[in-house]
């Protein structure tokens, strides 16, 4: 066997390789042998056929597969040994290759278009000035987070008189055209209606100052402009809801009215947990306040993340091997265009830039991500799904399960890993440049990531 590498410049080189009949006839002979023995050919015992016969029968498919076999080892080996760091993976050589007879030949020559990575140097000091917009907390957000709250914490209460946003519970007896009872008609019992989802200002109005023991007359499809929600509402199939064109009488049972919790120590121990230190509103709106900046960062953070890519995908100005990358992409991808490639070309090329500047940085300070680390990583994921429930007193054990549901799906594992890997470059950047903090208002900001 026979390997050689031609650099056609800094960037693309073609790998060669020859194999020759004593490289494979060994495998091949073995691999024949074993057909021998397994094949059941009419006229012959087992293992008893001609090997004329079976070489003639599975020969030629018997070498492709060795030699494809050899090959695949060979230039992995070949690319291993000479620690060549590529881009994508080797293409077949479109001018080089030679035609090839897998009947005739016995030697094989095989060309691959290879791109190799540039080299990259990342240089990081406090010469270099990377702006950071930090969100300012306003008492606006405070308010609405702790609306939040209280009527997420709220519950239903019994009142005299319904109003626009009451719930109201009663019974239905479908009545005929003439307002009599429909006999063996619908009658569900005990059924809650949402006077502020009703479409038909008119029936909804109806609703509004009525009291318990009242009667109310009415169509439920004309009143929610879904036989969907009516089926549901009336214990219905969906097909006779589909059906359904009559008046119901509605006698009120019952008025609930959605009350917001008091912000009392009760209250703080629902959202905390009985240890908490939160005490006093003025306790809450603080925390809140530091909930609030804490989700604020990540976006400040994210930010800064996108503007130091750019920067420095800018200032290092990383060339590449286009031609090639392009052939690989659609090599790779058969479902994309050469229309997708181009259109879409840019965005890859700069990604890859940004993996090779990060590659350098973390090679420089020896960063590792371990697996303690996405284990704890996926845990505060598990935690903030709770948070979004309005969960926050979790066992520690829960979010060990949960966390462990999350890293058994490889697609997430990975995702996380590359999360923190960035993270940390982008901590090192940090830390290596100089930082000019700014302050701005979320309004401001969100134009910014327009």
């Amino acid at each position: 066997m026979n390997i050689s590498r031609e650099n056609i410049d800094e960037l693309n080189a073609v790998i060669k390789l020859l194999i020759e009949k004593a490289d494979y006839e060994k495998e091949v002979a073995s691999k024949l042998k074993e057909y021998r023995q397994q094949a059941s050919i009419p006229g012959f015992r087992p293992g008893k056929a001609p090997a004329g016969l079976i070489k003639k029968r599975y020969g030629t498919a018997v070498l492709v597969e060795e030699v494809n076999k050899l090959l695949s080892q060979k230039l992995s080996s070949y690319i291993y040994e000479e620690k060549l760091n590529l881009l994508g993976e080797p293409l077949p050589n479109e001018e080089q290759q030679k035609a090839i007879s897998w009947e005739n030949d016995e030697s094989f020559e095989f060309a691959f278009d290879i791109a190799l990575a540039p080299e990259v140097t990342v240089t990081l000091d406090k010469r270099s000035k990377y702006k950071y917009y930090k969100i300012a907390v306003s008492d606006e957000m405070i308010d609405l987070q702790v609306e939040s709250a209280v009527s997420q914490l709220g519950q239903n209460i019994q009142v005299d008189v319904a109003k626009d946003n009451s719930t109201v519970r009663g019974n239905f007896v479908q009545l005929d055209e003439k307002g009599d009872e429909v006999e063996d008609g619908i009658r569900p019992e005990n059924i809650v209606v949402a006077v502020d989802v009703m479409k038909d200002e008119e029936i909804k109005n109806s609703f509004i100052g009525c009291k318990k023991d009242d009667i109310i007359i009415f169509d439920p499809v004309k009143a929610f402009e879904n036989r969907t929600e009516v089926s549901s509402m009336l214990n219905i199939s969906k097909e006779e809801a589909e059906e359904l064109n009559s008046e119901f009488r509605f006698t009120v049972t019952e008025i609930l009215q959605w009350e917001k919790a008091e912000m009392n120590e009760d209250f703080f121990k629902k959202l905390y947990g009985d240890d908490t230190e939160v005490k006093t509103i003025e306790d809450f709106r603080k925390r809140i306040s530091e909930e609030i900046a804490g989700n604020l960062t990540h976006s400040s953070d994210y930010k800064f993340a996108l503007d130091t890519r750019d920067a420095l995908v800018e200032k290092i100005g990383i060339e590449l091997p286009e031609v090639f990358l392009k052939r690989w992409l659609i090599a790779v991808n058969k479902e994309l265009t050469v229309e997708q490639v181009e259109a879409e070309f840019d965005f890859f090329i700069k990604d890859l830039q940004w993996q090779l500047i990060k590659d350098d940085i973390a090679k420089d300070n020896e960063i590792k991500v371990t697996e303690e680390e996405t284990g704890e990583f996926a845990k505060q994921m598990a935690r903030a799904q709770y948070n979004q429930y309005g969960i926050y007193d979790i066992p520690d054990e829960q979010l060990e399960s949960f966390a462990k549901v999350i890293l058994e799906k490889p697609e997430e594992k990975e995702r996380i890993y590359k999360k923190l890997y960035e993270d940390k470059v982008i901590a090192v950047v940090r830390e290596k440049v100089t930082i000019q903090e700014k302050e701005i208002s979320q309004k401001e900001f969100d134009e910014m990531m327009k």
